[in-house]
């Protein structure tokens, strides 16, 4: 059969998984009578509520012929790795650019992976419909990136193709008027331009996963390219590891791909993407070879953790009032089952606690797993995150990533105030019609807390994108937590309106009339860089006067609403979130009010002792 594999790469929201539901849609994939959905790849219900694909998908098409193999990919820089692998599977790729907001600090990540497997890319102009769209810009844009990357001769010659995905047309030409309601253009230049697989149909099987799945009844099921040799269900054949070690075993399932579904075949050969079931031990970047040929492909590189936090059971006085997994034995169970298909996250149980050091590749890809898990029913308890420090050649270094910010030109002053003080080098600065981009490296704990804090900094017209760079020495620069203070209540029972009325001069409240509180949780911001302690839940005395005030109804400001990655972005060390099903919390680690005043009495006085030494040069 002719093949051809290709995934779709581009910056977040550029566009991929809706080319790929016209892709699919066009190509007669499904039968005239069946739902179509939008965004069909994006099957979790947390990718089509945030707009972005997580992880990565595998579908096939069919065009005059060819099977076409499509891998969308994730654009978020937290799930980058998945990219990387990806290129090992496919020898094209479709990478599409938005017409309007042109090249993104993405966009340079993932063409920079495919030109480094001298992977063939196709540029597709995406969103050519937009209003203000400038096509030649994005083209440009397109192949300064190709020059500044290196890309060799032959590919600097790329060819283009001009799409509106959400309407489903394409063309050959950058004039709007010459779209069609088809994707012809797209298939015929794929079928043109990309090459077929570099595989050998004869000689022992080699196949390397990229890509791991999971499910309670086949175990780990591995996702790749089979670069040589034909595979059979029922024969046995041997896993390579990583570290040179062997293990043989048999395959047991063995699925291809084909729109929207999974079909279980009996025999796959080179060239073809499969999945393979059979071995509940394997691993990303392994290989499998014909029993008694053990060849090994290069192993792949799998992606380090570089943001850590604590996942605990949750110990409120709440506890157990809403979700129906909250003992350690079913969080350790699913973290376990989690890490069989995510193959950059890590956990490990601090001893003789109820607590985990959970590890992924930033603050949203661990903000998606613990709202997966309250979906699911469990409660928890998460720590502020913090970078994970390495040391390298005896020094201790941090991640450090590359940021890219737009913001109307009157935010300019303040946001690079905000920067400065967190450590962040400006490298770059463009103004275009009241808009400035503005261009950094910043050590990755510089960003925890700032996306909250830059949304009102710019009132909400702000657009930040960040990717990890590299690790360097630890710098110097102290960056403090959350300035302001907060309040927290000394009482349990339901907040009222006549202590919220009293309470909401000393700041913002988080909470609302009737909202359950305990103490020790976090009811609202202070206005000072103190933490202050009240009582929400006071109830109006009663007495026999009459008021002439009796009737009147209380106005209370509205409450911030706060999100679970606004919540991990906001709390300090000694803070937690309480996740679960129906909310999150914001409280203290130490619930008691008198203990924690103690607490904070013994750490400001050691604080002042340790200022005076470094000052006294001890």
């Amino acid at each position: 059969m002719d093949i051809r594999n290709i995934a779709i790469i581009a910056h977040v929201d550029h566009g991929k998984t809706t080319l790929v539901n016209q892709l699919l849609t066009q190509s007669g994939t499904f039968r005239a009578n069946e739902a179509i959905q939008d965004r069909m790849l994006d099957s979790n219900p947390l990718e089509h509520e945030r707009g972005i694909t997580i992880l990565a998908k595998t579908t096939a098409i069919k065009y005059k012929g060819t099977k076409i193999n499509i891998v969308d990919t994730p654009g978020h820089a937290d799930f980058g790795g998945e990219v990387e692998r990806i290129m090992h599977m496919v020898d094209g790729c479709l990478l599409l650019v938005d017409a309007f907001e042109g090249t993104m600090p993405q966009t340079r990540f993932v063409l920079k992976n495919a030109l480094e497997n001298h992977i063939k890319p196709i540029v597709v102009i995406n969103k050519i419909d937009r209003p203000n769209a400038d096509a030649q810009k994005a083209i440009d844009e397109v192949l300064d990136l190709f020059i500044q990357l290196g890309a060799p001769d032959e590919f600097l010659d790329f060819p283009i193709v001009y799409a509106s995905a959400l309407n489903g047309t394409s063309s050959l030409s950058p004039d709007p008027e010459t779209q069609a309601h088809t994707m012809d253009p797209i298939f015929d230049t794929i079928l043109k331009y990309i090459p077929a697989p570099k595989a050998e149909v004869e000689g022992p099987l080699q196949i390397q996963p990229a890509l791991l799945d999971y499910n309670d009844f086949v175990g780990r099921i591995g996702i790749g390219t089979i670069t040589r040799g034909k595979i059979k269900v029922g024969t046995m054949v041997t896993n390579v590891r990583r570290d040179g070690s062997t293990k043989d075993f048999k395959v047991m399932k063995l699925y291809t791909f084909y729109g929207m579904r999974r079909i279980e075949v009996d025999e796959a050969e080179a060239g073809d993407i499969v999945a393979i079931a059979g071995n509940t031990e394997q691993n990303v970047g392994e290989t499998i070879c014909q029993q008694g040929h053990p060849d090994p492909l290069p192993s792949l590189r799998i992606d380090e953790p570089t943001l850590q936090m604590e996942f605990g059971t949750n110990s409120s006085p709440l506890r157990g009032q809403d979700g129906k997994f909250v003992t350690a034995r079913v969080i350790e169970d699913r973290l376990y089952s989690e890490i069989q298909r995510d193959v950059s996250l890590r956990y490990e149980r601090i001893p003789n606690t109820e607590t985990w050091i959970v590890s992924g590749r930033g603050e949203l890809h661990l903000s998606v797993l613990i709202e997966n898990m309250r979906r699911e029913g469990y409660e928890l308890e998460v720590s502020k995150p913090r970078v994970i420090i390495k040391e390298i050649d005896g020094v201790k270094q941090e991640p450090y990533e590359d940021l890219q910010i737009d913001v109307p030109t009157e935010f300019v002053g303040d946001i690079m105030e905000t920067l400065g003080n967190r450590g962040a080098q400006l490298l770059d600065m463009v103004d275009s019609n009241d808009v400035s981009r503005l261009t950094y490296i910043v050590p990755s704990r510089g960003l925890l807390g700032f996306v909250s804090n830059f949304l009102t900094l710019t009132k909400g017209y702000g657009i930040i994108n960040h990717t990890f760079r590299e690790y360097r020495p630890v710098a110097k620069t102290q960056i403090g937590e959350r300035a302001l203070g907060v309040l927290v209540s000394t009482d349990k029972g339901p907040a009222t309106p006549y202590s919220i009325e009293k309470i909401e001069d000393h700041g913002t409240m988080f909470i609302a009339p009737g909202t359950t509180c305990y103490e020790g949780m976090i009811v609202g911001e202070h206005r000072y860089p103190v933490d202050l302690a009240v009582n929400v839940t006071a109830v109006k005395p009663q007495t026999n006067v009459r008021s002439s005030t009796k009737d009147q109804t209380v106005v209370l400001k509205a409450p911030r609403r706060m999100t679970l990655e606004a919540c991990l972005d906001y709390i300090n060390q000694d803070e937690l979130v309480e996740v679960t099903p129906t909310s999150f919390r914001m409280r203290k680690r130490i619930l008691s009010t008198p203990e924690r005043k103690k607490y904070d009495a013994h750490k400001k006085a050691a604080d002042e002792a340790l200022a005076r030494e470094l000052a006294e040069g001890k």
